[in-house]
């Protein structure tokens, strides 16, 4: 009888254990909240040295867990970069979704549909993955990032910043968030995507043109291009302000500590030869990252290379997450907790690669203009597959891969009025097969060393450690089939054969730029004789 007391007692201590341990790993286990601008290169926060825009919440992650002083995308474009921060795969590995406005495979699950197979709950504010179609195998809306959240509104402070209140929304994701379950949330801001409302940064920002420290070699330094640059300021600061206000309401609600903040951007700044291209400033990103009960030594700044991939793997380590074996296959990235606990102070990536395929609309036959290239110590050597295309689409078409605004505007009407080609063969002309240049020298990359003598064995290193890799991951371009990117079909019909339907006059929809900029027959002459005579 007393054994089978004892028995009886052990028994429901070993439940009563095993329930409250289950509890408190259910308690343990981090929330998640990823907040991603939208098109905002890194040397534009305040914690990087930058004291013309003002990002007190971003430096406020920052300086209480970690600055990543070396973050890259592995395509600078909204859609293929998000593509590749949910999966935690190259943009070459994600097949259709390697492209801008592009369908996402159903092959590919992403980190938040994990997370909420294993007791998260999950959701998302304002822009997702996009612009991308996905759908299930039955044919569904296909929820990669969990439900969305934008019901809340807003007065916004200019006609171009998005109406969607972010941190409202926020707040009503986690009133609806069941008692102690872990979240995963996804701060999409719109900001500062393109349009801006031309001068709110000096009338709505207080600020001036003067303020602006340092203006891109290949841009000219001239009034509007600073105002343009001021816009672009104003619209970072408020998608700053609403992450405020978001850790405001995780501390106000006891969250905060436990709760891991990765802030960054998709791609670089929405100008010319930034966003849609290869070059530093269109890959480098900001990245801070705040985790009050799980980051060692707070403070610090990493200067290893971090790629977007990294992402997924990381957020399903700290949930508990055991990647299956199916999950190996699909993952590339590296998981980034031994940077945030802190456990090596050795390099476990040292290199980054990066690399594009077709983004958006307006070349013949609906193609792209592949590249491929890699971050290493001071160099970025860079691969041009397609030399005979324009890189940042073609002229008559209004080079649709540069979002319209005032630089790119000032840059065309300079050439167009004055004749001066500089400023447009750095952000529009066509370019050499091979690139590489010294990044700490010349961070805008303007000098291209790829003839210089003392470098043709680093040169080669690079370009060998590129194909290799790239060959190792099944990259279509290096096995001979990189044309299927061009080949796959865009998401949205109205984009198909757009380069056609354009030249025989039909009206079609590109309200990302502006009508100046498209070239007329006499200036496409124009440009074709100077490049022939370049050559």
């Amino acid at each position: 009888m007393n054994l089978n007391r004892l028995f009886l007692l052990l028994t429901m201590c070993s439940l009563l254990f095993a329930c409250t341990e289950k509890q408190t790993t259910e308690k343990t286990r981090p929330n998640i909240l990823f907040c991603i601008a939208d098109d905002a290169s890194y040397k534009h926060m305040g914690a990087y040295g930058c004291a013309w825009v003002n990002t007190p919440a971003f430096d406020k992650i920052a300086q209480q867990g970690i600055l990543f002083a070396n973050a890259y995308t592995p395509n600078a474009k909204c859609a293929p970069s998000r593509s590749c921060i949910v999966t935690g795969r190259n943009s070459w590995q994600l097949e259709e979704a390697g492209n801008h406005w592009s369908y996402f495979p159903v092959k590919f699950k992403t980190y938040a549909e994990s997370l909420e197979e294993n007791g998260y709950f999950v959701g998302y504010t304002a822009k997702g993955v996009a612009p991308v179609v996905a759908k299930t195998e039955s044919g569904e809306n296909r929820l990669l990032l969990g439900k969305a959240y934008n019901s809340e509104r807003c007065t916004p402070p200019t006609s171009q910043i998005s109406n969607i209140d972010y941190a409202a929304n926020f707040e009503k994701f986690l009133k609806e968030k069941p008692g102690d379950q872990p979240f995963c949330f996804w701060y999409g801001g719109m900001e500062p995507h393109r349009r801006y409302e031309y001068g709110s940064g000096i009338a709505k920002g207080n600020k001036n043109p003067e303020d602006v420290d340092e203006v891109f070699s290949f841009w000219p330094d001239k009034e509007s291009t600073r105002t343009d640059m001021l816009d672009y300021a104003f619209e970072i600061e408020y998608f700053d302000s609403h992450l405020g206000k978001m850790l405001a309401v995780l501390e106000e609600q006891g969250m905060l500590d436990n709760t891991l903040i990765v802030v960054t951007s998709d791609n670089g700044m929405p100008f010319p030869r930034v966003k849609g291209q290869a070059y530093e400033y269109s890959n480098h990103l900001p990245m801070a990252v705040m985790w009050k009960e799980g980051i060692k030594k707070p403070g610090r700044i990493v200067e290893d290379f971090v790629s977007f991939i990294d992402f997924a793997p990381t957020f399903l380590e700290v949930a508990g997450i055991e990647q299956q074996a199916s999950q190996m296959q699909t993952i590339q990235g590296k998981s980034l907790t031994d940077l945030l606990y802190n456990k090596r102070n050795s390099q476990k990536r040292d290199h980054v690669l990066i690399g594009k395929e077709r983004h958006d609309v307006g070349r013949p036959d609906d193609v792209g203009y592949p590249i491929r290239g890699i971050r290493k110590g001071d160099y970025l050597f860079l691969h041009n597959y397609k030399t005979d295309r324009w890189p940042s689409g073609n002229p008559e078409t209004g080079y649709l891969n540069c979002d319209g605004g005032a630089t790119k505007s000032q840059i065309l009407a300079d050439r167009r009025e004055t004749g001066s080609n500089q400023f447009w063969s750095y952000c529009f002309g066509k370019r050499p097969e091979r690139e590489i240049y010294n990044v700490k020298n010349d961070p805008d990359c303007i000098v291209n060393l790829i003839n210089e003598p003392s470098l043709q064995p680093l040169i080669l290193e690079l370009e060998n450690q590129l194909v290799t890799e790239l060959t190792k991951q099944q990259d279509p371009r290096m096995l001979g089939k990189g044309d299927i990117f061009d080949r796959y079909l865009y998401s949205y019909k109205a984009d198909v054969d757009f380069y056609n339907r354009f030249m025989r006059g039909e009206e079609v929809n590109a309200g990302w730029v502006n009508k100046s900029d498209f070239e007329s027959q006499e200036q496409m002459e124009i440009i074709l004789k100077n490049i022939s005579a370049t050559h």
